[in-house]
């Protein structure tokens, strides 16, 4: 899509005041001179969020035990509200575990490995946590990772080739989990064309929405993947160390759980307490404990937010203001040796900007000195994400100048270049 910017202030203030989504920024905790540009990877706090986690601590304090009695399906109520983002049946979704413990529970119940058919395809550039869970998984069931493990590995260190990816589903591929969207450089897979070649060759399919869900629409009654995790901390808002998603495919309901708990146990029986476990037929059955409420709360709030506003809206305004972080980057950075890194056409950019640099890591020391919070990856990567919900085009016109500023008089030297614990 052809889009025409400008690269003074005004023009800035002009795209903000046509903004259909500015008022929603008031309904979030925007710190006053700061410009936060990290909600890619932990969301601001809303007041949507704090008033439903204020909501169940009432209910804790005046009900007690009783409040069971109207949340035991509260991980299943947060998955409806969940489905309009992914385009999934309300029942094929259920809030619970971590993005950890979740691919280690899809893993366990869908990877059953044959002498021929044993090994599980990854890609070289995803989040380091699942390929822990997934080498954990293969040699529980007694084989070598280096063996089993079959990674599609990437051609430049920034982008997945779905060619590549197909042409690596052979007769020995079990089980394949892949990014939605690279945290890195932000590239969209295509779902689709990926799932449809999976299933063509008898493979199953898991997708981690880390950084897709909130942050582009999903359509899996059409994608129909066997199985999806995702975090509610990034674009979901749902605050640090929040509750995690689970989607598991409707067709294998029928399927016991790899990870037994009595969370999973049917409604009928749970309270039975038989030492016989009885698989509830629906994504809840994968739960494993009891549900943390006060660390779900949060997400009820903001899934209110994008229930209201629609993913369509806001993946329209998402890609209209990285666009315009991108133009500003190439009218006014690009002789400071900053280049982009993600893809530039809209279906395959996800909801951050990879701006690359190689002083990027003490040029995002300096932007935090400047107020304005971005995050670093490793090797030159400043990751920036004006999120469509909170962020304005003038905070992204603020940023450029900002970034300009440090290069020109090359600010960052002031810093040192020794990586911190978290960066």
């Amino acid at each position: 899509m052809e889009r025409e910017f400008q690269t003074n202030l005004a023009f800035a203030k002009e795209l903000d005041e046509k903004d259909p989504l500015r008022s929603i920024r008031d309904r979030f905790y925007v710190q006053p001179g700061e410009i936060y540009m990290d909600g890619n990877s932990l969301g601001l706090a809303s007041k949507d969020a704090e008033k439903a986690l204020l909501n169940m601590l009432e209910i804790w304090k005046k009900e007690g035990i009783k409040l069971w009695d109207g949340l035991f399906h509260y991980p299943g109520k947060l998955g409806e509200m969940t489905a309009p983002l992914i385009n999934a049946f309300p029942e094929e979704i259920v809030i619970t575990g971590s993005t950890t413990i979740n691919i280690h529970q899809c893993i366990s119940t869908l990877y059953k490995p044959t002498k021929d058919r044993y090994k599980i395809l990854v890609d070289d550039l995803n989040f380091p946590t699942d390929r822990y869970a997934i080498d954990s998984q293969v040699q529980l069931k007694g084989y070598d990772p280096k063996d089993a493990v079959k990674v599609v590995k990437s051609a430049d260190g920034r982008f997945i080739d779905e060619a590549s990816v197909i042409d690596a589903m052979t007769d020995d591929v079990a089980i394949i989990l892949l990014p939605t969207v690279l945290y890195r450089s932000s590239q969209v897979l295509d779902m689709k064309q990926i799932t449809k070649a999976a299933h063509q060759r008898g493979i199953l399919i898991g997708w981690d929405l880390c950084h897709a869900i909130g942050a582009i629409p999903m359509d899996f009654k059409e994608v129909d993947p066997d199985f999806a995790i995702w975090c509610t901390y990034k674009y979901l808002s749902a605050g640090p160390g929040s509750i995690a998603g689970l989607y598991m495919n409707q067709k294998h309901f029928k399927e016991t759980p790899g990870l037994a708990g009595w969370w999973g146990n049917k409604d009928e029986t749970q309270f039975e307490l038989k030492h016989e476990f009885e698989h509830q037929r629906d994504a809840s059955g994968w739960q494993i404990g009891s549900p943390s409420f006060l660390a779900m709360a949060p997400l009820e709030g903001t899934l209110a937010i994008f229930n209201e506003v629609g993913m369509d809206k806001i993946r329209e305004k998402s890609l209209s203001i990285t666009a315009y972080l991108m133009y500003l980057i190439d009218e006014k950075l690009a002789k400071y040796g900053f280049s982009v890194g993600n893809p530039r056409e809209d279906s395959k950019r996800g909801g951050h900007v990879c701006l690359e640099h190689k002083e990027a890591y003490r040029i995002c020391k300096a932007l935090k000195a400047a107020n304005i919070i971005p995050d670093f990856r490793e090797p030159n990567v400043i990751r920036l994400a004006p999120i469509a919900l909170y962020n304005t085009y003038e905070e992204v016109y603020i940023l450029v100048e900002t970034l300009e500023d440090i290069a020109l008089n090359k600010k960052y030297e002031q810093f040192s270049n020794e990586r911190s614990l978290v960066v």
